[in-house]
């Protein structure tokens, strides 16, 4: 995303100001919760319930991170921001972290001063259409009106495509998915374009999702996945290190159900007595309990079993794991080695 000049002063001298203390760490033991940053809605990624309560793929996240604080998945309060809020939020300190389909780039990571902790999601930006325009690919989209999210990747992305191609467009700026859904549902645009997965996420809100179609190209690379302001080293580590122990656990066949008995039993292998606090002082390290992954698988399973329970195959999202599926399974999902 290329922010306005103004913006990118704003946040990065907040940035500095808040993170050059680096003092989330303490802030957040102090108060007694974490305060996520996240996304307005998104089916399946971050939404609330009928009784109000946050769930989703990337509020999962935020409640393990909790957990591995708290040991309790419900210390954490939620902020909803949109493209143009989100940064600002987490700069002058509103939020501790952001779990809000952020994509990683050099600009964000380095002039806006953030630091970037992981890819949760390995996504890619595409376009969604009614399926009676008759299109077939996104070359065929030259003189289309296209609704478009504000303070995001996707404009410069858009840009780019439509002038590799020869072809013109009409921008219909949005800020939020919920905009974005209203103004392509009553035709105020052709074409959705975000990232592939908060296209099926939106389409499967659709009273007749069938009646659109998901456009076969993916043209661009948008890691996802979580920040915090740069200085903040220790609590970095912290989110950094449960995002990696949720693959870990998915690796290492940990799940809700079965990490209490493998944290008890005689398990022959160190990397999972390492995670589980069996051995070692890793916990000591992050400044936790000895246990911490422990709570944070618990507070909502391994990646495989949040995957799945929010956004997989069997969901009304329905994706596939991808290029997030286990290196070990022929996916580009991968965590250091806990050691």
């Amino acid at each position: 995303m290329k922010l306005t000049t103004t913006l990118v002063a704003a946040a990065a001298a907040a940035a500095f100001s808040v993170g050059a203390h680096g003092a989330t760490l303490d802030d957040v033991k102090a108060k007694g919760f974490i305060q996520c940053g996240v996304s307005t809605g998104l089916a399946g990624f971050a939404f609330t319930d009928s009784d109000g309560n946050w769930d989703g793929f990337d509020v999962t996240f935020c409640r393990a991170t909790a957990a591995a604080v708290f040991g309790d998945p419900n210390a954490i309060k939620f902020t909803p921001t949109t493209g143009k809020t989100r940064f600002t939020a987490l700069a002058s300190g509103e939020v501790d972290v952001l779990y809000r389909n952020t994509t990683w780039t050099l600009s964000r990571d380095v002039d806006l001063k953030f630091s970037f902790l992981g890819v949760n999601y390995y996504d890619g930006q595409g376009f969604m259409i009614r399926k009676d325009m008759g299109v077939t690919s996104a070359t065929e989209l030259d003189g289309a009106t296209v609704c478009i999210q504000t303070g995001t990747t996707t404009e410069l992305n858009l840009a780019d495509y439509f002038r590799a191609n020869n072809m013109n467009y009409e921008p219909v700026p949005i800020e939020t998915n919920a905009e974005a859904q209203q103004k392509y549902l009553s035709n105020a645009c052709d074409v959705y374009t975000t990232d592939a997965s908060g296209l099926a996420a939106t389409r499967a809100t659709f009273e007749n999702p069938g009646d659109h179609v998901i456009l076969p190209e993916i043209i661009s690379k948008e890691p996802l996945g979580p920040l915090v302001r740069h200085g903040d080293n220790a609590w970095g580590d912290i989110v950094r290190w449960v995002l990696n122990g949720l693959i870990i656990a998915e690796e290492k066949g940990i799940t809700a159900a079965n990490v209490d008995s493998m944290a008890s039993a005689d398990t022959k292998d160190p990397e999972v007595k390492r995670l589980l606090g069996v051995e070692g002082n890793y916990g000591e390290m992050l400044g936790l309990s000895a246990d911490w992954a422990v709570h944070a698988i618990k507070a909502g399973g391994n990646y495989g079993e949040i995957f799945e329970k929010h956004i997989g195959e069997n969901t009304a999202i329905g994706l596939a794991r991808g290029l997030n599926q286990l290196w070990t399974k022929g996916g580009i999902l991968y965590a250091p080695p806990f050691r």
